[in-house]
């Protein structure tokens, strides 16, 4: 009888070790997953056309499918504060990668895309290809809103019809994300 005891005390107790031992931590925190970002931009631009000074609004959309890198997709309407009705439009699209740190997140991206350039007195309209870079700074605000800084962006127009044209400028804006799938880990499998 205690040799039956004795195997009783060890099964039991060897269940409830391997219950113990199966058991996952929970997480002490979570990592920011995918997100989408949809934002809005004032900007003023050098044009290399004329050096002209133009300034406008823009939309811009950031979608991370992980932390640090994602695409980044924006259009640009720009236009001379003058009489004579020059414009560019700008639609591109690349590669961003940023920098986390704190509230604080630095970027770089490298974008391509169309451009679309509006000659004086609406004499004549033409779109040449564009490739920029740009690098810029955005704030966190809560868990959503999210504040650019600055984005400063160096754009060369290799086709232009008078010679390539390297327009550059600053923009700041305003983003909310729209979708953000931060990875729960095993906290959201435990209920």
């Amino acid at each position: 009888m205690n040799r039956s005891l004795s195997i009783a005390f060890v099964a039991l107790t060897s269940l409830l070790g391997l219950r113990k031992s199966s058991a996952q931590a929970l997480p002490t925190a979570t990592a920011p997953g995918a997100y989408i970002s949809i934002g809005e931009t004032l900007s003023s631009f050098q044009s290399g056309y004329g050096k002209q000074t133009f300034d406008g609004a823009g939309v811009y959309v950031d979608i991370n499918p992980i932390r640090a890198v994602g695409i980044e997709a924006e259009s640009r309407w720009l236009r001379q504060n003058k009489m004579s009705k020059i414009g560019e439009s700008t639609y591109l699209v690349g590669p961003r990668v940023q920098f986390r740190r704190g509230p604080y997140t630095p970027y770089v991206k490298t974008i391509v895309g169309l451009g679309y350039f509006n000659y004086p007195y609406d004499s004549a309209k033409g779109r040449y290809f564009v490739v920029a870079m740009g690098a810029g700074v955005d704030l966190m605000l809560g868990q959503n809103l999210k504040i650019r800084l600055i984005d400063v962006e160096y754009q060369q127009w290799p086709q232009f019809t008078f010679g390539t044209i390297n327009p550059y400028g600053v923009s700041f804006g305003l983003s909310y994300r729209v979708f953000n799938g931060s990875r729960q880990g095993p906290r959201a499998l435990v209920r």
